[in-house]
């Protein structure tokens, strides 16, 4: 009697004589592997969401930049820069936010990759 409790139920045999049962088989259950994705799950969804707003934002910034060579003037002749830093420029400014911003990037890249999210 246990036996037959223990098997795995079937699917009533077709009219058909030579058909044979299929059995069913429950569905896999899918759970995190890494300790992040069990414990910290807010963490790496937080840090993923970090990831797509850097992406997102060196794709605008990166738009909004000029290029240091404007054309052939600059490809010859230069930019002429002074050793005196005073207050940055715009560009300059850009220059630093992106660079900020590529490096959040490629750490929250690094850590996405690591606690495998």
């Amino acid at each position: 009697m246990l036996a037959a409790a223990a098997k795995a139920p079937t699917v009533p045999a077709s009219p058909h004589p030579l058909a044979t049962p299929i059995q069913l088989q429950a569905a896999p259950v899918i759970a995190p592997h890494t300790w992040f994705q069990q414990h910290a799950a807010w963490l790496t969804h937080g840090i993923a969401g970090i990831f797509v707003i850097c992406a997102l934002a060196l794709v605008v910034l990166l738009a909004v930049q000029t290029t240091k060579q404007e054309g052939l003037t600059g490809a010859i002749g230069g930019r002429v820069e002074s050793t005196y830093k005073g207050r940055l420029g715009a560009d300059e400014q850009l220059q630093r936010i992106t660079g900020i911003v590529a490096v959040v990037f490629v750490i929250a890249a690094t850590i996405l990759s690591l606690t495998g999210i």
